[in-house]
């Protein structure tokens, strides 16, 4: 984390960052003071995300998707978020190359840690996507993606698997970037 005797971040995770993600060194400073301000202890807990998430969706009820997340950007497994993970998700989520956003994709998706994922994870992740789309929205949903297991089924169907095999990390990614369908059925985008 940053010296926090100065309240900088420190220059191994400044050029780390800047190594890693499309960030300036600029952006990055400006980034770790608000960070700070708004985090004073240098980590975000997961009740914490949880209540910064859900404000991105007030018409949906967010709290397990964004448990989902707040797991996947844990790299560590220490239950927060330092400023480190914060950023390379910031950077993932808004300005990350596809492949990259989808390896992280992947890792949402991947709830054991694993390294593999099965049908009953899509399905768990689906059902929390499905709780952040609004009711006018759901309505107008296609008939093969009108409910959670539909909208995992029709996922799962990409891959290619049966219902008791798993996908690895690269026949995700490749059955996601083959199919148009798939990248919409693995997200939700407010307004979309």
């Amino acid at each position: 984390m940053g010296n926090s005797k100065s309240g900088a971040v420190s220059k191994e995770i400044l050029e780390d960052l800047k190594l890693n993600t499309k960030f300036t060194e600029i952006e990055i400073v400006q980034w770790y003071e608000n960070f700070k301000k708004q985090c004073p202890t240098g980590r975000i807990t997961k009740e914490e995300f949880q209540t910064i998430y859900t404000k991105f969706f007030p018409d949906s009820e967010a709290n397990s998707y964004a448990q989902h997340v707040f797991r996947s950007f844990d790299t560590n497994d220490d239950g927060t978020l330092d400023f480190k993970e914060y950023i390379i998700a910031l950077h993932l989520t808004s300005t990350g190359k596809t492949d990259r956003k989808l390896e992280w994709a992947f890792s949402l998706f991947d709830v054991d840690k694993n390294g593999y994922i099965t049908k009953s994870e899509v399905t768990e992740i689906c059902a929390a996507i499905f709780k952040l789309i609004p009711a006018d929205d759901v309505e107008s949903l296609p008939d093969d993606e009108n409910t959670p297991e539909k909208r995992a089924e029709k996922l799962w169907h990409f891959f290619d698997k049966g219902d008791n095999e798993r996908v690895a990390e690269g026949e995700f990614i490749q059955g996601v970037m083959e199919n148009e369908g798939a990248i919409r059925l693995i997200q939700f985008e407010p307004g979309k």
